[in-house]
């Protein structure tokens, strides 16, 4: 069983098509062909992006765009207190390979959806995720075809792993597992 925020949630749905693994993806970056791609996450990833130079290196963020990218459904307080607390300059090379995803063909972001033998995946999105927008996770959703999987949080945003609501998330996605068994 894993489970997955973000970059991880994506890792997470690569092992399951692999047959490695039931899975949890929260807030799971986009994979290999889907498409939407929402004004808010172009904006949340714009500090890397900015400079094609930032392919090899890692961008900090500002608490600014902390708040944006990450904070934007907290009080500012909170969010303040969180990018004190867990902001690290984050590696520009997994924004450029996702971004490029659908123009090659081996990308790291393919997963393997088709897999009808694979584990069980839930799916969870924050409803005002600025990085994972929810249209995001639903075009992933559509790559499984026969899954219905997703748990939203309408309230929430792309911090829902380690904000104040934190124990919701982790609750919900422990209850999925005991309905299955993991």
């Amino acid at each position: 069983m894993l489970i997955g925020h973000s970059f991880g949630g994506m890792i997470a749905q690569k092992l399951l098509g692999r047959n490695l693994a039931a899975a949890v993806a929260i807030d799971a970056a986009q994979i290999k062909d889907v498409l939407p791609l929402p004004l808010s996450a172009l904006r949340a990833t714009l500090p890397v992006f900015r400079n094609p130079g930032n392919k090899h290196r890692a961008v900090s963020l500002t608490a600014a765009r902390f708040r944006f990218a990450f904070g934007n459904a907290l009080p500012e307080e909170e969010s303040v207190d969180l990018f004190e607390r867990w902001a690290i300059p984050e590696p520009g090379s997994p924004l450029f390979e996702a971004a490029a995803a659908n123009f090659n063909p081996h990308a790291p972001a393919k997963v393997d959806t088709d897999n009808g033998a694979r584990g069980p995946l839930l799916l969870m999105t924050g409803g005002k995720d600025h990085t994972v927008p929810e249209a995001v996770v639903r075009a992933t959703l559509k790559q499984y075809r026969h899954s219905d999987a997703v748990t939203d949080f309408p309230d929430r945003g792309h911090s829902l792993t380690i904000d104040g609501g934190w124990h919701e998330v982790a609750a919900t996605a422990l209850d999925w597992l005991r309905r299955h068994s993991l």
